[in-house]
């Protein structure tokens, strides 16, 4: 569909990143988000939907008091997911934490700015293997120019190693909201929701 506004972008990045803090707060991981499964509505706000690969975490399991049915837990060697963006951990079959949506979700910001998948080759198994072992391609070649704060946190959130991705989401959505007015640049505001914690 091709590129957005980089305003745009980052006001829709922004709404997914509090979609997702409110589920992993719930110890929901989505699993299999991307742009299919991102609404924006007539009035501009933006849902996320089809949780159908969404898990519970662990911790979420152990603190429940009430009786659940719960999906089976993902057996090692299996892959879910959507192809083009899954993390290199959902591609091996490993198992995944937050961090697997925060690559998603720097997948799915790559092509809003650029207007190309950021790992999109003509064959699946080749998809995978791009997305364990290359870098998509540099965002200076977008459309649109992309603020170098804005390329910094997309390469952040497509780090191959989870260890080198944004670690948690712990600024809340109502925090991050009455943190715009002291914030420079949605840029900024957007790196906040992400964790600028290692």
């Amino acid at each position: 569909a091709g590129p957005v506004a980089v305003r745009k972008a980052i006001q829709y990045a922004l709404a997914i990143a509090h979609g997702l803090t409110a589920a992993h707060d719930k110890g929901i991981l989505h699993r299999d988000l991307k742009p299919e499964n991102v609404f924006v509505t007539g009035d501009n706000r933006v849902k996320i939907l089809d949780f159908g690969l969404a898990k519970l975490t662990q911790d979420q399991f152990a603190g429940s008091n009430s009786v659940a049915t719960a999906p089976a837990p993902t057996q090692p060697g299996v892959v879910l997911g959507t192809v083009g963006y899954m993390a290199p951990e959902q591609v091996r079959g490993l198992p995944v934490d937050h961090r697997a949506d925060l690559f998603a979700l720097g997948a799915i910001l790559y092509e809003l700015l650029s207007g190309r998948r950021a790992f999109s080759r003509d064959t699946a198994p080749e998809t995978m293997t791009a997305i364990l072992n290359e870098d998509p391609p540099d965002l200076s070649g977008a459309p649109a120019a992309v603020p170098p704060e804005l390329v910094r946190i997309v390469n952040r959130c497509l780090e191959k190693r989870p260890s080198e991705r944004f670690q948690t989401q712990a600024i809340s959505p109502s925090r991050c909201r009455a943190s715009r007015t002291r914030l420079a640049s949605p840029e900024r505001r957007l790196r906040l929701q992400l964790d600028l914690h290692r």
